[in-house]
Parts: structure tokens; sequence; C-alpha cells
């Protein structure tokens, strides 16, 4: 035996080599939106006592707006600021038949009221400024919401909605604590 390895092993050993450099140089997150970098894990789900209020509020406001919300199986990140993007989140989907792949609510959960008001203004600085802008087509609709140390995001098209429903969710959420009002 001359203790060479063959082209199968060859292969092999290239391919670990590869996902080891692609490993060295960050993780990959398929929820990461704009502002992730390498390196960056998703940030934890909320969990704590104003996530709790704000889930309340939302299903209060959706089921007055006869909307159906669920907690999202789907991944979704929209464009953030940055201490929107490093906050605790839970992702919300209210169910419009006609467009099952949108209707995505995020709740980010901040240390205070102070912190969530602080950050939903950095939110609103970032969505009017240029890299903002880009992010979303224009005359997108941002729905931007402080409750207590929570903030609110949801985003649509108004001018590309299919579903009947969908204007009512912007809406419902507008009902709920503090709007940060976003215009072009």
């Amino acid at each position: 035996m001359t203790g060479r390895a063959g082209p199968p092993a060859r292969l092999t050993a290239l391919a670990l080599a590869g996902a080891l450099g692609l490993a060295a140089c960050g993780s990959i997150d398929p929820e990461a939106g704009p502002t992730a970098t390498a390196g960056r894990s998703a940030a934890p789900p909320a969990v704590g006592p104003a996530s709790d209020a704000a889930r309340a509020a939302l299903f209060d406001a959706f089921g007055e707006a006869r909307l159906i919300v669920v907690e999202s199986p789907t991944p979704y990140r929209p464009a953030e600021a940055a201490a929107l993007a490093v906050a605790p989140r839970t992702v919300y989907q209210v169910t419009l038949p006609a467009e099952p792949s949108s209707a995505f609510v995020v709740v980010y959960e901040l240390p205070s009221e102070a912190a969530a008001v602080a950050a939903a203004k950095e939110q609103h600085a970032y969505l009017v400024s240029g890299p903002g802008k880009v992010q979303a087509p224009l005359g997108t609709d941002h729905v931007l919401q402080q409750l207590g140390s929570t903030v609110l995001y949801y985003q649509w098209l108004p001018a590309a909605a299919v579903d009947p429903s969908t204007p009512r969710v912007a809406e419902a959420l507008r009902r709920i604590g503090t709007n940060f009002e976003v215009r072009d």
C-alpha cells in the first residue's frame, strides 16, 4: 500500500476543508437580514412579560379586526437598525388566504421602555435614510409601534396587496401603543 488517497478520498477531504473554511468565516444564518454580519447569531426569542403583553395586544387587535394571527413557523427578518437587529424577537404571521407568505409582524423586546423608544426612533431614522429606503420597494407602508418595552414592526406594499384583508393588518397594528409614522 502506498499511503496515497484515491480520488474519492481526495474529494471528501476537499469538501471537508471547504466546509471548515466557511465555518471559520462566520455563521451562515438564513434568518439574517441586510444588517447581519458574519459571526453574529440570530437574536433570541422574546419571552419576557413585555413580550407577553405585546402578544396579548396583537391578538386582541387582530381579533377585533377579524384576522387570525399565529406565531410564525417561517423564519423572517426585515431590514433593521442596529438596536433591533440584536434584540430578542418573536415573529407572528397574520393569515391572509390570498397572500400566504406575507403579513409578518415582528415583536422586539428591549430592556426598558426608554430603550424601546430609542430603538423605535433608531428604526424610524434607518427606514427614512438612503440605506433603509432601498430595503423595500417604493410605496411600502412601514408600521412601527412602541408598546411598553417592546417595538412592533410590519411592512407591506399597498400597490401589490392581493388579499382584501391586507390593509386591515396595518390598521389593527396602528391601534397598539405609540406610532412612529414613517413617511418617504
